[in-house]
């Protein structure tokens, strides 16, 4: 069974900057190997997705809306992935959720239901 453990997020100001981290425990061979991906969700809203990673860290996805801000990395050797969230805005604000492809589907995914494993989401607050 795979754990997904969120750290960081908290309420910064509107140009802040912040790192969330996601920590895989449980088959380190299955985070290895698997796509990671970045999802949010604002009260009211459904789940949207921010971006996603493949196995390697080679490959990349972003929404629109955070392309050029949020960056997607990952430490294989660590079973950790990182968004870094920069030039945040008022409309960033929402939980934010990883997750893990599981089953060693490497590839990028927009889709919530392409994912096994979920973290347990980490507030993001930005203020005007």
């Amino acid at each position: 069974q795979v754990q997904l453990v969120q750290s960081g997020g908290g309420l910064v100001k509107a140009g802040d900057s912040l790192r969330l981290s996601c920590i895989a425990s449980g088959r380190a061979d299955s985070f290895q190997g698997s796509a990671m991906g970045w999802f949010r969700q604002s009260p009211g809203k459904d789940r949207e997705f921010v971006g996603s990673v493949d196995w390697s860290g080679d490959t990349t996805v972003y929404t629109d809306s955070v392309m050029g801000r949020f960056t997607i990395s990952r430490t294989n050797a660590k079973n950790v992935q990182y968004l870094q969230m920069n030039s945040l805005k008022p409309e960033d604000t929402a939980v934010y959720y990883c997750a893990e492809r599981g089953a060693k589907r490497s590839g990028v995914s927009e889709r919530p239901s392409d994912y096994v494993y979920w973290g347990q989401g980490t507030q993001v607050t930005v203020s005007s």
